[in-house]
């Protein structure tokens, strides 16, 4: 497959994957999803592959879903693979999480580990594609969180009870406050955060002797830890909140005034009326 969003290499047995739409903070089109996604496959056939390193060109790793595709900026916009347009489906099955979980469930099925390297802002579907990787390093200074939570919907994917303790789980998904690398290492969300000039040299410390290691016994590893995960329902509750985003975005009080503002108003003015209370506490999202 040639790729259009992403740039795709392979080096000492560790495939690098790029999310290359840097002038849009790498959001996540329709488009970069199902390249990530093929991507994500073809490192996975590939015997000279060991590792999968997950980064972000230009200033973030990833600033979350393209706003423009699902937040009424386009008025037939291209929808992701496996998208159910019936209008017996469409309306209330919750497509767009039900694709979201799909596609990045990839990651977490996948035989060989993947590991995610972050910077600048990690947001909302960035979040999702990172807290569904293997092993995650950040830059000090990454902005990670999601903010969609105070206005929109609850996750595409529901990771924040597995990733983080309860008080911490809560305390973001409510207020949909941000965190930093540092602090992201604290809470045990990441493995480990580094200076950001260091991010590199620091991540490819990590990874060199790891890709030493042969990809069976990675494979192991990885099935052994997940299954204990799925043993205790992570897989079953990621599916059980996707009627809860459908709720939320659509039905509840307030559902859709987002989106509404975001097509009457522009996305601009929408994010600030989400998001202005925070900032007026000087809090960074």
């Amino acid at each position: 497959m040639e790729y259009e969003n992403i740039l795709y290499s392979v080096d000492d047995r560790i495939a690098t994957i790029t999310l290359n739409r840097p002038e849009k903070r790498n959001a996540l089109s329709p488009a970069l999803r199902r390249e990530l996604v093929a991507a994500l496959r073809d490192a996975e056939r590939d015997d000279d592959v060991t590792i999968i390193l997950l980064q972000g060109a230009g200033e973030a790793f990833c600033a979350g879903y393209d706003m423009n595709s699902y937040a009424g900026g386009e008025a037939e916009p291209e929808r992701p693979d496996g998208w159910n347009h019936s209008p017996l489906y469409e309306s209330w099955t919750g497509q767009f999480p039900r694709s979201a979980l799909r596609d990045w469930m990839v990651i977490w099925d996948l035989m060989k580990p993947v590991v995610a390297k972050i910077h600048g802002y990690c947001l909302a579907g960035g979040s999702e594609i990172m807290s569904m990787c293997d092993i995650v390093f950040a830059a000090d200074d990454t902005i990670i969180g999601y903010p969609p939570t105070r206005a929109q919907s609850t996750p595409d994917v529901e990771y924040f009870p597995w990733k983080m303790s309860m008080a911490q789980a809560k305390y973001l998904q409510l207020t949909g406050q941000s965190v930093t690398g540092v602090r992201a290492e604290e809470i045990g969300w990441i493995a480990k955060s580094f200076p950001a000039a260091e991010l590199d040299e620091m991540v490819m410390r990590e990874l060199r002797p790891m890709s030493k290691i042969h990809p069976a016994m990675l494979a192991a590893n990885k099935f052994t830890l997940n299954q204990s995960y799925e043993t205790m329902g992570m897989r079953a509750a990621m599916q059980a909140a996707v009627p809860w985003y459908v709720i939320a975005r659509n039905f509840r009080p307030g559902g859709g005034e987002f989106q509404n503002k975001a097509t009457a108003e522009g996305l601009r003015s929408a994010l600030a009326w989400r998001d202005s209370a925070f900032k007026d506490e000087g809090f960074p999202l």
